[in-house]
């Protein structure tokens, strides 16, 4: 099969469907769009500015930004001219920043859509030169004023699909981030093959939010907008994010569980728990009522609902299924391109996270970590062959998660390889599953269970929103860790739950950029009090 590059799509859209609309981007309130035809025009004015800088071949350039369309214009004028993209999660810090611009040899960098810049401002090394997007303009020259003086490069050029495209840095989970370094045929072929088998359509809208610079966001809704030539919808900001998820009515969305537990508890504060369940029991009346929260959240167009990037608890299943929204789970990793395993929306399997996608093999070794192995595993990080090595072996991706498959190859996610920590009486616990029990009770919103150097392990939690208001929510919390100790073995007894102080978040980096509980940086900040914890009552509030 012949697999064309993310250029070869653009230049097939400015051909065949010019005046479709491709990027649709609120800015203070009013919906701003762009054509196939607009944004070739744009990518080729900036990719003849970028040659005009004399850049040396393959250099490397970042973006900076929230997601939006002249995010989408960036990546594809890196493209253009000739450069490697390296994209960065807009909630780094300063240093996390620096880190990575030095790393990369970044030699450009785009600033666009941002909060609070001046606290990041300075990771940018002096010798990098800066240009900034309209709408969210910094002190950069501004890529209007930059194309001005620019004709379009009017011939298609030409990528080899081996080239290296982008060098995609991990959100850092489990350390130190590593550049994961991805060519154009690792894109066309995931997108692609992914593409066929959920049954993407060129009538397709996608609703862009989580961060671009995350592989999800990246397959899902820049590669497979582009290659199937649908729309991409964005969000202006949180406050906006439910007004413009309602106005693009999306029929593809993809949410992290946070983003589905929010939904829930939404709604909740709207309609209590007792009376949705009511109501849900009169059959015209729950018709009318799933139809009306379907709306009220913008996916009552939506054929392909996703959720990903983390473990979704099964209540949060079911709980979506009641109102007639099926949460398709997805599993997958930087590394692999994002292309692994996936349910599709007519053969959901609660509790697993899909089958392989075609020509993906899967095995397991002998701790039932998952091997992953197809034709668009990642060249390598970025100048570290060791760590490369340790993680590809023989063709085969070691994921580092747990797992295991049933008779009809849905795999089923057990743990982290390397979250598994040992008590002090020598036992080992897999944290993961326990977790996602704690997760299925609403009024907790964060959850890490713990244990190094004590007995048994305990649940460090942070209340959601309605948890805090909760006037019974210490006995709430007695009746959770009860039922969640009834399914596990005396060796994983959780022996009692503390309520933390404020929220686990990036700012506090306790949390990465694409929103995983950084466990390493809890147990730094938590560890020492693990003995006085443990000898708390079963359900502590920490003062």
């Amino acid at each position: 099969m012949k697999y064309l590059s993310p250029l070869d799509m653009l230049y097939k859209w400015e051909k065949v469907k010019p005046q479709s609309i491709y990027l649709s981007q609120p800015i203070n309130g009013i919906w701003h769009n762009w054509t196939f035809y607009d944004v070739g025009q744009e990518v080729r004015k900036m990719a003849a500015y970028i040659a005009s800088l004399n850049l040396v071949k393959n250099s490397k350039i970042g973006i900076l930004s929230k997601n939006c369309a002249h995010w989408i214009m960036t990546d594809l004028a890196i493209m253009m001219s000739g450069h490697i993209s390296v994209p960065l999660y807009p909630n780094l810090n300063k240093e996390s920043l620096n880190k990575i611009l030095l790393h990369s040899e970044a030699q450009l960098l785009f600033v666009g859509k941002l909060d609070n810049f001046n606290l990041i401002k300075d990771g940018i090394p002096s010798n990098i030169k800066c240009i900034t997007y309209p709408f969210y303009s910094e002190d950069y020259p501004i890529w209007d004023d930059l194309i001005k003086g620019f004709d379009p490069i009017n011939n298609n050029i030409e990528r080899p699909l081996h080239d290296l495209a982008s060098i995609i840095y991990t959100s850092g989970t489990t350390g130190e981030a590593k550049g994961v370094m991805h060519s154009f045929f690792n894109f066309s072929y995931a997108t692609v093959q992914a593409s066929k088998s959920l049954e993407i359509t060129s009538n397709e809208i996608f609703f862009s939010y989580l961060p671009l610079s995350h592989i999800a966001e990246r397959l899902l809704v820049q590669m497979c907008s582009l290659y199937a030539g649908g729309k991409i919808c964005f969000a202006e900001s949180l406050e906006t994010f439910g007004e413009n998820l309602s106005f693009a009515s999306p029929t593809v969305f993809l949410g992290v569980p946070r983003i589905w537990t929010k939904f829930q508890q939404g709604i909740l504060l709207k309609l209590p728990q007792k009376k949705l369940d009511i109501l849900l029991k009169i059959p015209l009346i729950s018709s009318l009522i799933k139809k009306k929260i379907k709306k009220g959240l913008g996916l009552l167009r939506a054929t392909n609902v996703f959720t990903g990037a983390a473990p979704t608890p099964v209540a949060i299943f079911k709980w979506f299924a009641k109102i007639d929204i099926h949460l398709q789970e997805a599993y997958a990793m930087t590394e692999n391109t994002c292309y692994s395993h996936v349910t599709l929306k007519d053969n959901i399997n609660i509790g697993y996270v899909g089958q392989a996608l075609p020509n993906c093999k899967v095995k397991f070794s002998d701790v039932n970590e998952i091997l992953i192995k197809h034709e668009a595993l990642m060249l390598g990080y970025y100048k570290d062959e060791n760590q490369t090595n340790e993680i590809i072996k023989d063709g085969w991706l070691y994921t580092g998660d747990e797992g295991e498959v049933n008779n009809e190859g849905f795999l089923k996610i057990t743990g982290r390889v390397k979250d598994i920590f040992k008590t002090s009486k020598g036992k080992y616990i897999a944290p993961s599953p326990i977790e996602m029990k704690f997760a299925e009770n609403t009024n907790i919103e964060q959850v890490c269970v713990v244990g190094t150097g004590i007995p048994q392990p305990i649940a460090l939690v942070v209340l959601s929103e309605i948890g805090i208001s909760f006037d019974n929510i210490i006995l709430d919390l007695k009746k959770t860790l009860t039922r969640v100790n009834e399914g596990l073995e005396k060796h994983e007894i959780i022996h009692n739950i503390v309520v933390v102080n404020g929220k686990w978040t990036v700012e506090n980096q306790l949390l990465t950029p694409s929103m995983k509980i950084k466990r390493n940086s809890l147990e730094k900040k938590y560890q020492e009090n693990y003995n006085l914890w443990y000898e708390s009552d079963s359900v502590f509030l920490q003062k």
